[in-house]
Formats: C-alpha cells, structure tokens, sequence
C-alpha cells in the first residue's frame, strides 16, 4: 500500500492554470479574531485544573499498556511531561501537544466529572458568545455610522484561549473525548477548537503533522464531513470522504491532489489502524451560524486509493466504516425529528397518543407519545399556559405608572431595562444574556409594541415539543426542534397557594410544587468568574426568599413532567411582567446548553427542607 501511494505522488500534473488560487478543504471565517482586553489570570485550584490532573492519570495508565492497547503501539507515542502554566492573562499561545493518548474504560463517575467540564467550558462559550454579540448590539446603537458586526464566536474563544480554558491543548486525544456524547450539537467551528474535538478552523481534516509527531508520521484524529467535495459520499455508516487539496475559491478541482498534509495523515491512520472522530456539518434552518456540527462517533479507515474525480482530477479517496456497539448518530436523529414535525405517522405509526395535549391553547401543537404501556394521564389534566395568581397579588400593579412609555419601541435607557439594573437581560435574538435572581419584562401596561426585545417568556412556546413516557423517569419532556443554548423554553405553570394554603393541600395528602426548592441554576448562566477578576455573581433586583407553593394536581404545562438531574439542561429564571408582586414571580426556563431533538430535559428540582418535607417531583 505503501508503494502504491508514493507512486501515485508521482503522477503528472495538468498544465497550470494562471488564474486558479488553489484552496484546501476549508470554511472560510470572514473576520479577524480581535481580543478582550483585560489582565485577568484566573484560580489556579479551579475545575480545569482538576480536568488536566485526572487526564494526566489516564494518560499515565495509557502509557503504561501501550503495548497491550494498540497493535501499531510505535504510531502513539507518549512523551515527557512537560510543565506548563494552565493560566495565565495574554499569555503566548504554546503549541498544541504532540502527544498522543487514548481515553479508554471511563467508571461512571469518571464520565460525569468530564462530562460536567464539558458542559460548564461550553456554557462559558456560549455566556461569552451571547455577551460579545449583546454588547457590539448596545455599541451600535448608541453610533450613527454603520459598522461591522462582531464576530461573537471568534471574539468568545479567542478569550477563552487567553485565559488557557480550551480544553485537550496538552495531549491529542485519539478516538472518544471524554466528556462529549455521540449526538452533541456544536453552532461553531471554534467551539469545536474549544473543547478539543477538531482543532482546524478551518480545514476538514485534523492531524498531527509529522514535524510535531514523535515516529516522524502524520496522523489523523478527527475529519468534518460537509460534502465539500463533488467527489464525496455519505451513506451514514459508510463514507467515501475525499482527501483536500486542488480546489480554487470556487470550490472546483483544478489540480491533482498530492499525498501530503491531511491525505497522508489519513493514510497513516489506516496503516496503523487508529480510529478517526466524525463530525458532520450540514445547514440547519435557526442555527446562528446557518449549520451545525453533529459528532457522529468513531470510524475505522478501511480502505484509501487514487481516482479520477468528477472533474478530471485525480483526488485521493478514503473509505470510513463506522465502528459498532456506538449509539445511534446525532445526525440521524436530526432528520428523523425533522420528519417527526413534518408526517409524524409515516415515521412513527405506532405511541402517539395526541397531537396536542394543549388542545390549541399553545403556538405550536404539544404532542404525547408512549410505546411502553397503556398509560395516558397527561390527558387527564386541564393544560395551564400560565400560572394563575392569587388575585391580591396583582393589587401592586400600581396604575400605568408601572410600565414604559416607549411607544416606537424600547432602548437601553427604558424605564423597565433600567429596573433589571443594567439594559436588558436578552440579545436581540431573545437570548439569555446573563441570569438574573428577577428580570423585569415590559407588560400589558407599557405603551411598547408587542415586538418589543424586552418581551420574551411572555410569548409562549416557539419550539415543538413531546411529552413521552419512559422507563426511567416515568413521564418525560423532549424538544421536536433543536434549540440553543440561552433560548426560552416555556413557564413552569400552576395553580399558586399562599403558605397557609399549602400547608392545607399537604396535611391532605396532594403533593405540591414548590418554587424556593429550585436550584438557584440561573447564576450559571452568563457566569464568566474565569474570565473576569472583577465578576460578581449578579445580586439585583433582589427577591425575597418565594413562600408559595404550586398545586398541579389538576391543572399543568408540559413543564411538569420535566425529570430532575444534579445536571440540568434547563435553568429557572424568575420574571415579572403582567403585574409587580417580587414575592410572586413567574417561572420561566431557559436552555442551559444547545439541546438536540429528542434529548430529554431535565430542572434542578432542589432539595427538601423542613416545611416541604418530602421532595416531590411530578414524575
């Protein structure tokens, strides 16, 4: 095989063409990364500094049985450590890691550690993303000339690269990144970079260069699957994936491509048997980018030559098994919920209940599926859009006097966004931009049209979702749609019972929810203590401690079947808007990550204390 490649190198090349630029495999980003400036150098004792120690105890034991792991040990080489700073403020970016570890037999615990590092590195991501964009929004309104919009994907991991929170730069990990799923959703390529998954930003295909590996061979370790090339094919668990190089700015092939770079990488990762990531981009309607990027787990190279291409070209092909016992694709389960919102009978005949349980009463219908067993009860109860109040509580309206006169539309400097203490708590997108212990949004008595950016839970569902029973939780709640991390999801809704009321409800036996049990998840969202010194967890408006319960017994949302985790996806955030009472807010959820269609989603539902007594959660 060897041989075959080298003289395929040799092939003659066409007469040049003068007006061809010749472009690797790449996406282009359209501006250039500007920096934050600050001179913040975070803790030392932090959870990165903890991922990096129990990474360097998988990579002590992998060395240890590299003979055993791996039937070409001589293509994963492990090095000397070396000691470097974690972080440090506008340090100079130290290479990435020329050694290469595979992460193998992951305890439970072991998976849910990294798994919550993933998940607050992205959250960071994501707070940072929607910051970046909320501020460069705030910039241009308050400037009469037009200008450029930032790039809040870039600006947001530039930063996080200053302050050394990339995670994966000391060591390449080869096959699984421990704390990220088959079926994650990514609306970035530089989030990619982020968490370690593909550290190109821009070329298809990620490897360790011969100069930096340490048996002198380029190997590959992850590969972007975007139908890039005319020449590739996808049929999910098989790819024909063309290697790069030989195409102009208009994506043609002009030229043979040479095994060199990626190519040879790919070859050498097939000679040695190493396994490479897949990741699959493809436009997605309501992506932020315009696509997203789907980890679809590990494949083998099975199989690479030297064609002619569609073009004329020769290209260089490489055949990519997926290997077994790996759950079913993110990227499958995608096109299935699209399908699922379109003709959800042709796609699933069989469990659906309703189409909607909320008989109308929601912009988007709430569907209700089982094909475990005959069990039905969701239908039983009266949908609830939102919660009804005792009527004292609206007695604090206090007039029109209570809402904004911003009858063209509302600013920074709007009587509600000055209540919330500094602007408003969404982007322009209807973004979380930072969780907040109460947001004030404007109501039914500002003189603000309905399109107002200050308006956000108050609109209903956007998204489709279905309630669907499982063996695990009971009852549970999944989206139909993907959706973003910082996105509204609905309002935990109920009937609301003072305390002495609910002390009543209990000594009968009914179970309530109560709203000062929720884990207080909203201080996450927007939390950039690792990026500013100066951060301070968000402590206005002040609320007073929530003394009120919720009946659900016979009138609730889809929110009520929501499943407790120790680690959410969904946050709750208090909100007041249609009256002025801070002791009896709304409940409204927000994504705390992107979630993918049919992932389930899950509510820190608190501990019990004293008064509740028993926790009682409704599934």
């Amino acid at each position: 095989m060897d041989s075959l490649i080298d003289d395929l190198n040799l092939c003659p090349h066409p007469p040049p063409i003068a007006a061809a630029a010749i472009e690797p495999k790449l996406e282009p980003l359209d501006q250039q990364i500007i920096p934050f400036p600050t001179n913040t150098q975070p803790d030392q004792n932090n959870v990165y500094s903890e991922f990096h120690r129990i990474s360097e105890m998988f990579r002590t034991a992998f060395a240890t049985n590299n003979d055993a792991t791996h039937p070409h040990p001589q293509a994963i080489v492990p090095l000397p450590q070396e000691n470097h700073l974690l972080v440090s403020s506008r340090r100079k970016d130290p290479p990435r890691s020329s050694e290469l570890v595979r992460v193998t037999n992951l305890g439970i615990e072991d998976d849910r550690y990294f798994r919550e590092v993933m998940r607050k590195t992205r959250m960071i991501y994501d707070s940072l993303r929607v910051l970046v964009l909320a501020e460069d929004e705030k910039r241009r309104s308050f400037q009469f000339l037009r200008s450029p919009r930032s790039r809040g994907d870039l600006r947001a991991a530039t930063v996080m690269k200053e302050r050394g929170l990339w995670l994966n730069r000391d060591k390449r990990i080869v096959g699984a990144i421990p704390g990220v799923h088959v079926g994650d959703v990514f609306f970035f390529r530089m989030e990619l970079c982020v968490v370690g998954m593909h550290g190109q930003a821009q070329a298809g295909i990620d490897y360790l260069t011969s100069t930096h590996s340490s048996n002198g061979e380029p190997i590959a370790t992850s590969v972007i699957v975007s139908g890039g090339y005319e020449d590739d094919e996808d049929a999910g668990d098989v790819i024909i994936y063309t290697g790069h190089g030989g195409q102009d700015k208009h994506s043609r092939q002009v030229v043979h491509q040479k095994l060199e770079g990626g190519n040879l990488a790919m070859e050498r990762s097939m000679h040695y048997g190493i396994e490479v990531r897949v990741i699959r981009g493809f436009r997605y309607e309501g992506s932020p980018s315009g696509k997203v990027y789907v980890y679809d787990g590990l494949y083998k190279i099975v199989e690479a030559w030297f064609d002619v291409g569609k073009s004329g070209f020769g290209v260089f092909k490489f055949k990519l098994v997926r290997m077994e016992n790996q759950i079913e694709m993110g990227s499958a389960i995608l096109k299935f919920a699209e399908n699922l919102r379109t003709k959800p009978l042709e796609v699933r005949p069989l469990g659906c209940l309703s189409f909607d349980i909320s008989m109308k009463k929601e912009n988007v219908p709430v569907f209700l599926f089982n094909d475990i067993d005959s069990n039905h009860e969701p239908m039983c109860y009266d949908y609830l859009v939102t919660t009804v109040f005792p009527p004292f509580v609206y007695h604090h309206l206090g007039g029109k006097a209570g809402g904004c006169n911003c009858v063209l539309g509302c600013s920074q400097d709007c009587f509600c966004a000055k209540k919330n203490g500094d602007g408003f708590a969404y982007d322009s997108n209807g973004l979380l931009v930072r969780g907040k212990p109460l947001i004030y949004e404007c109501g039914p008595h500002c003189q603000c049209p309905a399109t107002c950016q200050n308006r956000v839970s108050q609109k209903g569902l956007r998204n489709r979702f279905e309630v669907f029973r499982s063996r695990e939780t009971g009852w549970g709640v999944r989206s139909l749609d993907l959706i973003q991390a910082g996105s509204f999801i609905c309002e935990f809704t109920g009937v609301v019972l003072t305390r002495e009321q609910a002390q009543l409800f209990t000594m009968n036996g009914d179970s309530l929810v109560y709203p000062n049990r929720f884990g207080e998840r909203w201080a996450e969202w927007g939390d950039l203590s690792q990026i500013f010194s100066d951060y301070v967890r968000s402590s206005y408006p002040c609320v007073p401690p929530l003394d009120f319960g919720m009946d659900v017994s016979r009138m609730r949302n889809l929110a009520c079947y929501m499943s407790h985790s120790s680690c959410p996806n969904v946050l709750v955030q208090l909100v007041l808007y249609d009256h002025s009472n801070i002791a009896f807010p709304h409940l409204m959820l927000f994504a705390m990550e992107n979630i993918p269609p049919l992932r389930e989603l899950s509510l820190d539902y608190g501990i019990a204390d004293e008064w509740m007594g028993k926790l009682s959660i409704c599934n």
